[in-house]
């Protein structure tokens, strides 16, 4: 009885450190709350497991998002600007609110005629990954192997794997690089689903979302801030939509250069930052993640991809030296494409959004700017047939949900049999 109640109370203390764990971090670093406007932070493991039994890797596979850049939409700078510029014309704006003002217009004006381009830190990142994936690896890019780069036909996606596969001609001029962006490729590349897209929300997710905003909305005392005038705020001002663009541009400001002179942060308190970003969590779990209740269908949008990554693995393997294969899109892949693969548990099915963050969906440790997966194959040598693999997420090693005594290595034969019976169940009870 005593080591029951040992073990429950172990338990309870395991899953309150868990449910904690977005607020320390954001303690940590405050950027980490910005969901899919987090710039790429580089891996956080340093040295990698080395493989066993003298296996040596021999091809990447990979598809990653493009690098930070500037907000897609004209009203997520042109919306906050005006709503203040109206108080500021009218003098109802605070000390602060004024200086907002000013910072809100630096934005707009920097982003000026480049909405949704890759930004001069979204280059570097790109070329960052693709040093340590080369540094990390040399054994793969080795003499004149094929790097076989695709992208989206979006230009920041284009300039990402530019500036990526740059790098590696840096690092080694031999490579035979093929690159290409073409519609031809966008089956598997940027698949938008219909159906799937249709049962994203449903009575059941829209009752449970909106339930969820109403109990951590917190956001009346950050916008009353900016204005001198109760009166004025209530009658003009829409103050969540406010507070929505403000935490959006605060967020999206640590892809900008403007980074190094302002902040938009400061306008929040540290409760404030965290619910911002839990119902955001919410949200992105409900769209592209497992969420039980629009039947947990949302991640097999990306069953076109991983059928490919799998169909062309299969055919590098029977080549002696195939290099890499390269492929560069968004954090609209990244997610669901994590979730089907169920890497770090992140397949996670759940109806409760409020058990989210204690079960440890983060949505920043996904998908940030230049998010990527990359399938790392090993062997001993040609004729060696017990491939093994191992997945890194954001460049650490990931878990997958197969039993394995070597993880993070895994052999290639269980890894590629489980998800091809997974995405041909789906499509089974999908008929």
């Amino acid at each position: 009885m005593k080591k029951l109640f040992v073990l429950s109370l172990t338990l309870c203390c395991t899953l309150l450190a868990t449910a904690q764990s977005a607020r320390d971090d954001f303690k940590r670093d405050t950027h980490l709350s910005a969901s899919n406007y987090l710039a790429y932070p580089g891996p956080t493991q340093g040295t990698l497991t080395p493989a066993p039994d003298g296996k040596k890797p021999f091809y990447i596979s990979h598809y990653g998002r493009h690098g930070s850049r500037y907000l897609i939409n004209a009203d997520e700078y042109k919306r906050p600007y005006e709503i203040l510029k109206a108080a500021n014309d009218a003098g109802k704006l605070s000390v602060l609110g004024k200086d907002v003002f000013r910072r809100v217009k630096m934005l707009c004006n920097e982003s000026d005629h480049r909405l949704g381009e890759l930004t001069p830190l979204g280059a570097q990142q790109h070329k960052q990954i693709a040093q340590r994936m080369f540094e990390r690896f040399p054994e793969v890019f080795e003499g004149d192997v094929t790097i076989d780069a695709k992208s989206t036909l979006v230009i920041r996606c284009i300039l990402s794997m530019e500036n990526a596969l740059q790098q590696l001609l840096l690092m080694n001029p031999r490579l035979n690089i093929v690159h290409d962006a073409s519609d031809h490729d966008l089956w598997y590349m940027n698949f938008k689903d219909k159906d799937i897209i249709a049962k994203r929300r449903n009575f059941e997710t829209d009752r449970a979302y909106l339930e969820f905003v109403d109990n951590h909305r917190n956001y009346r005392r950050a916008m009353s801030a900016l204005f001198n005038d109760t009166d004025y705020m209530q009658k003009n001002v829409d103050a969540w939509q406010l507070n929505n663009y403000l935490f959006k541009l605060a967020s999206n400001l640590q892809s900008s250069e403007l980074h190094k002179k302002i902040t938009l942060y400061d306008i929040f308190t540290d409760d404030e930052i965290y619910s911002n970003w839990l119902i955001a969590n919410a949200r992105w779990y409900i769209e592209y993640g497992g969420c039980a209740l629009n039947g947990s269908t949302q991640p097999y949008s990306q069953r076109h991809l991983l059928k490919r990554i799998i169909e062309q693995a299969d055919s590098c393997i029977r080549l002696k030296k195939p290099g890499a294969t390269l492929r560069f899109g968004h954090e609209t892949m990244v997610m669901p494409l994590t979730c089907l693969l169920e890497l770090n548990d992140y397949g996670l099915q759940e109806s409760n959004l409020e058990r989210l963050e204690g079960k440890g969906w983060l949505n920043y440790r996904i998908f940030p700017m230049g998010a990527n997966i990359q399938f790392i194959f090993y062997r001993k040598d040609f004729d060696d047939k017990d491939v093994l693999v191992k997945v890194l997420l954001n460049e650490n090693e990931a878990r997958l949900p197969l039993p394995d005594k070597t993880a993070p290595y895994y052999k290639w034969a269980d890894v590629r049999a489980y998800y091809l019976d997974k995405i041909a169940a789906y499509e089974q009870n999908r008929r």
